[in-house]
């Protein structure tokens, strides 16, 4: 295909090229030559599972892969136990080996819901930063100084609040650099708040004689509650390997003015088609829940199969629209150490069903409203569940699951 049709494609739904006229170059090289660009996203594997968040700049890949270029896609098992400091107010907590691993296996499976696995290169950065020693991480770390690292928003405010920055937090850029000059990079993705990381490969690649890689970046993705950036540890996220059911009753909870950006930056929808919805949707003519269920489908389709996103569908509509229930309700038995006096503390159980990560999480759930017992809605966070006979607990419009009787202690069995 011609350079400006390539970059009139791949331009769009990118939030920024740095530059747009040197990637149109090396474009224009790739059609003359025939040789097809090097294209590095490098994701780390900070939790076990991808979400929509993921897949707007993983979609943009896959659009590289059509048109012939090589995608590597690098899982960042070394950074990853650095924690990248991006957009973070205090100091990440690092993962384990082992943690970083199993994540990486994960991501490994689940990329091919959107790659082409026979047209994608799977590397790993530990494969270089493992044989580095304290010598080649010195000479990396002496070509960028403390006031370039400064410049980052991120970190700027930390060090003007008097917050903590740690050193192994600026080395994160800089082996995130190093990994485009061990790859070879000539175009590197990258959500938004990557910017400055993706800046730092540019340089490093200058520094060791390298053509610098062109930046595209993609709009970042709000999560299920409209505010912040989607991630699994806010608990705003969509996972693609989740349920269809699931996905679905996620889907159909988001904030209405999210519609439309989900259609644009998650489907495989055109613009156009995406201005058309939209279109009907001001006029009244499209119902924002009917919206809903059509970008949920949409994504259902895209992440298991039409005939899931058709079941899904289906089985959403009896449930919430009928008011019965889901055919298959999780059962939770409580054994004798959970129960005290005869009950369990509501917050302990939502804890304990993995309903909220958190007392305080599950304290919320129960302000809000969020949360009915046997057809009641529970407000009262001190609230008692008897442990004498089972119970349906509902949580927002997404979770059933059935408590089966528990014995205390005090009980005989």
């Amino acid at each position: 295909m011609d350079a400006r049709d390539q970059l009139k494609i791949l331009g769009g739904k990118a939030a920024e090229i740095i530059t747009e006229e040197e990637f149109l170059r090396k474009l224009e090289r790739s059609v003359r030559t025939r040789i097809p660009l090097s294209i590095k996203l490098g994701l780390d594997p900070t939790a076990p599972d991808l979400h929509l968040g993921h897949t707007v700049v993983i979609q943009k890949l896959r659009q590289f892969q059509e048109l012939g270029h090589k995608v590597i896609f690098l899982i960042g098992d070394f950074t990853g136990m650095i924690g990248d400091p991006s957009g973070k107010s205090e100091t990440r907590k690092s993962l384990t080996a082992e943690e970083v691993k199993a994540n990486a296996e994960t991501y490994r499976r689940q990329i091919f819901k959107i790659l082409d696995p026979e047209k994608t290169l799977i590397d790993f950065n530990s494969r270089w930063m493992n044989q580095m020693n304290a010598q080649g991480l010195i000479e990396i770390a002496a070509k960028s100084t403390v006031a370039r690292m400064l410049e980052r928003d991120d970190f700027k405010k930390r060090y003007e609040e008097g917050r903590p920055i740690s050193i192994h937090e600026f080395l994160y850029p800089l082996i995130q650099g190093y990994d485009s000059v061990m790859l070879h990079a000539d175009v590197e993705l990258g959500g938004t708040d990557q910017k400055f990381n993706l800046l730092v490969g540019r340089d490093l690649q200058r520094h060791y004689g390298q053509e610098p890689q062109v930046i595209l970046t993609t709009p970042i993705l709000e999560g299920t509650d409209g505010v912040q950036k989607m991630s699994k540890s806010l608990g705003n996220y969509i996972g693609i390997d989740e349920p269809p059911t699931q996905i679905l009753g996620k889907i159909m909870s988001i904030p209405d003015f999210l519609i439309f950006r989900y259609f644009s930056l998650t489907t495989l929808l055109s613009s156009e088609q995406v201005e058309m919805l939209r279109h009907k949707l001001d006029e009244g003519s499209l119902h924002p829940r009917d919206a809903k269920m059509q970008l949920a489908r949409e994504l259902v389709g895209i992440y298991h199969s039409p005939e899931a996103a058709e079941a899904a569908a289906t089985e959403f509509n009896r449930v919430f629209r009928e008011k019965g229930l889901p055919r298959q309700i999780a059962e939770v038995s409580l054994n004798r150490e959970h129960v005290e006096a005869g009950g369990i503390w509501l917050v302990h159980l939502l804890v304990l069903c993995s309903i909220a990560k958190t007392n305080s999480e599950a304290r919320r759930l129960i302000e809000q409203g969020a949360v009915d017992v046997d057809g009641e809605m529970i407000r009262e966070v001190g609230f008692s569940v008897p442990s004498d006979r089972g119970h349906l607990i509902k949580v927002g419009k997404k979770g059933f699951f059935r408590i089966l009787p528990g014995k205390s202690e005090g009980q005989k069995n």
